[in-house]
């Protein structure tokens, strides 16, 4: 045991490792892993870094992981930001039906907290230097063999490393190139969502607003910096896409015709080209995320419906609980295993919830079908958040 100590304290136990993907997790995987001493070259699609993404919850369990990835960053992302205090439920007329302070903070000691993808990005990525992120990089494929593996990028560039790691989210490369799956799974549900400059009058009172329609719903997010996100869902058992930018505005505000000004102003006020359109999907669980000198994080190795709001969070957990196994590991193969047996139950849980929190939207009716009552239901998904939201870095000493 003291060898292998001496061992990890002297060398790392790879020395060069790749990403593929530079959203948050593969950002901030690439932030852990260069904190112990580890070569990391980060690889993206995108030709630039450009105003993207939806607005995301950051619970607790989330940045609790990146605050011991890189100490000092939630304080940057609180600016960046929106600490969320007050929420407010509405039915489709603004008559309000419940309003919330939320308890975060005082129950699990870090807030909610609303950020822009891209803001979040943008925080990211100025952890690293710009010489390490590369742009213009599309993956179509990888080989490997026992001592490394080679991974190709589109017009013929090819990089070599002693891990690659997969952060290229739902549609992975890396994931198809391992398992071969095809398409995710459409879970009945699409999704129309922007962020644009623009204050929404509930936010004198609220900062998250949730509308609840007729299997459908609209969530109006303040993110901060004067940015609102607006995100709605529907209920739509076979999904179909608009064939042009105005042909997508044209049908969310159809779809918002019964509803208050006050959601559809913001709508309106969208340029019809900011305004992303899609279905909303998951992959079933895997029983393993790594082959050889490969492994997946994120939403590329467990991608889950957003009604839990638990996808970036988990992905950050990911990203901890992975330095922290090559810190306890001897060897590489022991890192992957033991990062497999820390996440992959946690997430086939959440991704399982997540899924039938999705339906749970559009059913006003629901219960259990085991028949628990709803009170009985409300409680264990009390019993649940605590499980997911209490999720730690543990302390060393």
């Amino acid at each position: 045991m003291n060898k292998n100590l001496t061992q990890k304290l002297s060398k790392p136990i790879v020395e060069k490792v790749a990403i593929v993907g530079a959203g948050p997790g593969g950002l901030a995987t690439a932030i852990a892993l260069r904190s112990q001493g580890i070569d990391v070259q980060v690889y993206e699609k995108a030709q630039e870094f450009r105003p993207a993404g939806t607005g995301l919850g950051l619970a607790p369990n989330g940045l609790n992981c990146l605050d011991a990835i890189a100490p000092g960053i939630v304080e940057a992302l609180k600016s960046s930001g929106c600490e969320v205090h007050h929420t407010v439920l509405k039915n489709i007329q603004s008559e309000t039906i419940r309003t919330n302070a939320t308890k975060y903070l005082e129950q699990y000691g870090q807030p909610l907290l609303t950020v822009w993808w891209y803001r979040l990005q943008q925080v990211l990525a100025s952890r690293l230097p710009s010489d390490i992120i590369h742009l213009n990089h599309r993956c179509i494929g990888f080989q490997q063999d026992e001592n490394g593996v080679e991974i190709h990028f589109d017009g013929e560039k090819s990089v070599y490393a002693d891990l690659l790691i997969g952060a290229d989210g739902v549609n992975s490369v890396i994931r198809e190139t391992l398992f071969g799956e095809g398409q995710p799974n459409y879970i009945g549900s699409m999704c129309w969502r922007a962020v644009i400059k623009y204050h929404h009058e509930l936010f004198n009172d609220y900062e998250l607003v949730f509308v609840k329609g007729n299997q459908q719903f609209m969530y109006i997010l303040n993110v901060g910096g004067g940015y609102t996100s607006w995100i709605s869902r529907k209920f739509s058992p076979e999904y179909s896409l608009s064939h042009s930018a105005d042909e997508v505005k044209s049908r969310i505000l159809h779809e918002l015709a019964d509803w208050d000004e006050s959601f559809r102003a913001v709508v309106e006020a969208t340029p019809a080209e900011q305004i992303w359109e899609g279905p909303i999907c998951d992959r079933p669980p895997l029983t393993h995320w790594s082959q050889g000198r490969v492994t997946l994080l994120g939403d590329a190795a467990h991608p889950m419906a957003p009604a839990m709001g638990q996808g970036a969070n988990t992905t950050f957990e990911d990203a901890y609980e992975l330095r922290e196994c090559f810190s306890d590991s001897a060897n590489l193969q022991e890192a992957l295993t033991s990062y497999e047996q820390r996440r992959i139950e946690r997430t086939k849980l959440i991704q399982a919830r997540s899924a039938l929190g999705e339906m749970r939207y559009y059913d006003a009716n629901f219960v259990a079908s085991s028949g628990q009552t709803q009170e009985r239901q409300m409680s264990l998904n009390d019993d649940f958040h605590k499980w997911v939201y209490d999720f730690k870095p543990s302390v060393k000493s």
